[in-house]
């Protein structure tokens, strides 16, 4: 007996071809979603050709218009000698849906490979991705250090109209050798927000963050920090150096100094002393009384002035607080134009005090040190009146190997903040993982943020409503 051939290889073949072929209308149903912003331009486009077209009929005595009616029914006279119309018809228009897919098809599957080739994302998919991210609110992010990145990196999942405005005091590591040795202003926080807000390939953001463990006079410094002092000489600014580093990163949003100044900070302690420069603020002997900076009243960027004006969010930290946020307050035009904003302000808190800064702290004191900040300026209002802490943290060996480091969690005490005027928000800011650092994860962060925005702009429109 011979044997049948296996059905089930043949009806398995045939369940693929079924569902990628439902796979792929369902793609092709995907372009008429709204804002692509693809449909629109090749309406336009299409109506573009037409008109065109009868410009060159009407400029040419009309005979084109003739000669192509008198084609088309001589076509189709012949057609339908060989099959009736109610079989032509259908074959044509058959065989024009065909052309116009496979045409259609082709086009932007020649596109999907010339803007990601390694990219498994389909364009439709990438198309809407990018439509949300334009649409997302314009976000102001002030701060400095780790903090602001991690910030960074989970809000560009949001939006891609992000400014980061960074401060320019650091002086230790790799960006203080490079102040001192050649007069830049300092590039490691810079560093870090392109480096999160980049879109280009992974290779080259980690490139970027290379930081080199060998060789006479290159050891400790990170490529991205020797790259932006680079362009920094051949453009002549700080600021030119990192638009042209955001166009090879594929930046999305930008990145602002907080000043083009010089800046060296300067603290008053508790104990009367006096101590200069972040890195020694940051390991101060003695509580914190007074921040300030040389030369006093530095100007700010017009960029980080408009993107203020203009902002829907004005978000302050995470970050060392006098070392990464006080710093920005200290730009008089920046304080200013927060004040003018009628946007919501966010201060986002710390999980941790830091030993040496923020000893004893608490989610109060931290907004104390602020007020405390712009009173200097002769500003008596509440520039950040909600504040968004971390829940209570829960007893764990990591918690403790903080602790003994001198490190404590930021408390808060919401209820206490609520009666004086704030507005407190807590989260698990961590993102519950558990990892070998206390520090916010940038999604937790990003989403939470998120939520003040969305209830703010809830709050408003009720308020409107009201009104």
């Amino acid at each position: 007996m011979r044997r049948s051939r296996s059905r089930p290889g043949w009806l398995g073949r045939g369940d693929r071809r079924q569902r990628d072929l439902v796979s792929r209308s369902r793609r092709a149903v995907r372009w008429l979603q709204p804002g692509l912003v693809v449909k629109r331009w090749v309406i336009t486009s299409g109506m573009g050709l037409l008109i065109a077209l009868l410009g060159a009929a009407v400029w040419a005595d009309l005979q084109p218009i003739y000669w192509t009616l008198a084609g088309i029914q001589w076509m189709l006279q012949r057609i339908t000698m060989v099959l009736p119309g109610k079989f032509t018809g259908p074959l044509v228009l058959a065989v024009g849906l065909v052309l116009i897919w496979l045409g259609q098809s082709r086009s932007f599957g020649t596109i999907q490979k010339a803007l990601a080739p390694d990219k498994d994302t389909l364009l439709v998919d990438a198309l809407a991705a990018q439509g949300r991210l334009n649409r997302g609110p314009s976000i102001v992010a002030i701060g400095g250090g780790t903090g602001l990145s991690t910030l960074l990196s989970g809000l560009k999942r949001y939006s891609s109209n992000l400014t980061a405005i960074v401060t320019v005091a650091d002086d230790g590591g790799s960006s203080g050798v490079l102040r001192r040795e050649l007069g830049v202003q300092p590039p490691g926080d810079i560093r870090n927000c392109l480096a999160a807000l980049a879109q280009e390939e992974p290779l080259l953001t980690r490139l970027f963050q290379y930081r080199f463990t060998a060789g006479t006079g290159l050891e400790g410094h990170s490529f991205g920090n020797l790259f932006l002092t680079a362009l920094s000489a051949i453009t002549g600014s700080l600021e030119a150096a990192i638009t042209a580093s955001s166009r090879v990163l594929a930046v999305q949003g930008q990145v602002v100094p907080a000043t083009t100044a010089d800046v060296r900070l300067w603290a008053e302690l508790e104990n009367g002393a006096r101590i200069e420069g972040e890195s020694a603020i940051s390991r101060a002997p003695s509580p914190i009384v007074r921040l300030g900076c040389l030369p006093e009243r530095p100007p700010a960027l017009p960029r980080a002035i408009e993107a203020i004006a203009n902002a829907d969010l004005i978000v302050l930290g995470p970050g060392s607080l006098y070392t990464s946020l006080l710093p920005n307050l200290l730009v008089p035009e920046l304080v200013e134009a927060i004040a003018a904003s009628r946007a919501p302000r966010l201060y986002v808190c710390n999980l941790m005090t830091q030993p040496g800064e923020t000893d004893g702290l608490d989610v109060e004191g931290h907004l104390r040190a602020i007020e405390a900040q712009l009173a200097s300026l002769g500003v008596e209002e509440r520039l950040f009146t909600a504040v968004l802490a971390h829940e209570t943290l829960p007893s764990t060996e990591l918690l403790e190997h903080y602790r003994r480091k001198g490190a404590k969690p930021v408390e808060c005490n919401a209820a206490h903040l609520r009666r004086q005027g704030y507005a407190v928000m807590q989260a698990p800011l961590d993102g519950g993982r558990s990892s070998d650092a206390l520090r916010h994860d940038p999604r937790s962060l990003a989403t939470a943020v998120m939520r003040f925005y969305r209830n703010s702009r809830t709050r408003l429109a009720l308020v409107m409503g009201q009104l």
